[in-house]
């Protein structure tokens, strides 16, 4: 009998380090959580400390405490020079609760629904077009239900909120602006960051009843109380009071495509000629190849909303179609951008 030829294998025409990425994720990025919930970043934020000091702070041992240490340097959260672990400058800026700009909130919030992001809750969600927070269905009305459950949302927000709004109005020149509307404005940290940009601004926050009660925390702590207010509405069934500047951020992407549209709308009825309009968010490229973050919020928004993440040229025709003109879109600050438009 003629023996048979050994069948040759092809190599692949990459390297696998792109699957070997996503698994890595799903084990590596929770570590930056966990160390989070332990207090690490807080217990170096008092000084620079050894391993063995850091497991018995917290009371962990050597094994876990390297695995999540090692993470964290590997991403930049941390260093490690002559045996002895300390904070980086990012982590001083977004993980010390002192700091202004301090994103620990959110992470908080993360931890605290979980469920959300596990890969069997996302998977529900992608099957039955559903968010699951919350054990499922819409999440702002059950902040309207639980008033406590939308304060700790609103805080969380808040978190992620402080250092885009000292950056985004460095982008542009609102100085023949008077009153700034942040529909759905949540803590009223853009609001914050606008004031505080232009003297001659002043800001309605417009939000439901207990988010606008953590707003007025907020705007006391910046001491604004003189130029900036609440205004208790719900933004689908309320009129909009008067002002020459709507600003959303973080709302489109919280819903379907027939909401925004909505909300462009009820903006171009309710501005004056010279009004303009200012969405702020986490965009697509126009082609929807990438980049990779706005994708990834998409999915973030099937576990929380009904809401998708868009592209800067669908939100520009989505004003355009209303009757906005002089429409422009741009990078802002890290992954977001802004589209705005003028009404004539």
């Amino acid at each position: 009998m003629t023996p048979q030829a050994p069948v040759n294998i092809q190599r692949p025409r990459s390297d696998d380090r792109a699957l070997w990425d996503v698994a890595f994720a799903v084990y590596g990025y929770p570590a930056l959580l966990i160390a989070h919930r332990l207090k690490v970043f807080s217990l170096l934020g008092d000084g620079a400390r050894t391993l063995p000091d850091i497991c018995e702070k917290l009371n962990i041992q050597r094994r876990p405490a390297e695995a999540i240490l090692t993470a964290a340097t590997a991403l930049g959260f941390l260093s490690l020079q002559e045996e002895r672990y300390s904070l980086t400058a990012r982590s001083e800026d977004y993980l010390l609760e002192k700091s202004p700009s301090y994103f620990g909130f959110f992470w908080d919030m993360m931890i605290d629904n979980s469920e959300v992001f596990s890969y069997s809750n996302l998977e529900r969600a992608v099957l039955t077009n559903s968010p699951q927070a919350y054990g499922g269905g819409d999440i702002y009305k059950s902040h309207e239900e639980q008033a406590e459950l939308a304060r700790r949302f609103t805080r969380g927000m808040h978190s992620i909120s402080m250092t885009l709004a000292t950056a985004w109005p460095n982008t542009m020149n609102l100085d023949d602006y008077r009153i700034m509307l942040d529909i759905g404005g949540g803590s009223g940290a853009h609001s914050i960051g606008a004031a505080l940009k232009w003297p001659n601004l002043h800001a309605l926050i417009l939000d439901l009843e207990p988010i606008c009660e953590v707003a007025q925390e907020f705007i006391t702590r910046h001491n604004l109380q003189d130029r900036i207010r609440t205004h208790v509405a719900d933004m689908w069934n309320d009129p909009f009071p008067k002002a020459d500047l709507h600003f959303y951020s973080n709302i489109y992407h919280d819903w379907p495509r027939e909401r925004g549209r909505f909300l462009t709308e009820k903006s171009f009825k309710n501005l004056e000629p010279g009004g303009r309009i200012i969405i702020h968010d986490v965009l697509y490229n126009d082609e929807k190849t990438g980049p990779f973050a706005p994708a990834a919020y998409s999915m973030l928004m099937m576990g929380w909303t009904e809401g998708e993440s868009y592209s800067a040229l669908e939100l520009s025709k989505m004003l355009q179609d209303v009757g906005f003109q002089d429409i422009q879109a741009y990078s802002a600050f890290g992954y977001y951008s802004i589209v705005t438009g003028i009404k004539y």
